[in-house]
């Protein structure tokens, strides 16, 4: 688990435990992800702080949807005895550990340097989002 839903389950366990209700943030935008989802997510999916630091230093942005493809590509790994998998997401790559559901590094096509992966032993390509997929269904 990130430092900083730690952080933020922390806080939420001592409110629970004082009986206070009363939050010293304002109330979240109806766009903004709930703290139960957002931490149900990172469960799901955790990043080491290598990994971090690689997604802050390269830009890499991901999204929900990201993250849930990662999850859905780690549970297919998983199924099939995968221990040390790269999955493939649109232009980036990960290495995970899949027992510990934890990405180790995260890769995009810039810094792939010369593509070369070693120690894993499973490939999984992610499956694109839902609506991008429907479309595809559609055309076909």
């Amino acid at each position: 688990m990130s430092e900083v839903f730690r952080i933020q389950l922390e806080r939420a366990q001592q409110n629970a435990a004082n009986g206070s209700a009363k939050s010293a943030r304002p109330a979240p935008e109806a766009s903004t992800p709930a703290f139960a989802e957002t931490l149900a997510q990172v469960q799901q999916v955790r990043f080491s702080n290598h990994a971090q630091k690689r997604l802050q230093s390269r830009e890499i942005a991901l999204s929900d949807e990201h993250v849930n493809r990662l999850a859905q590509a780690i549970e297919k790994a998983e199924q099939r005895g995968g221990k040390s998998s790269l999955v493939m997401m649109d232009d980036l790559a990960f290495i995970v550990n899949v027992r510990e559901r934890l990405v180790v590094t995260a890769v995009d096509a810039q810094h792939r340097g010369e593509g070369v992966f070693t120690q894993i032993d499973s490939v999984v390509i992610a499956e694109p989002a839902t609506p991008a997929r429907q479309k595809l269904d559609q055309t076909a």
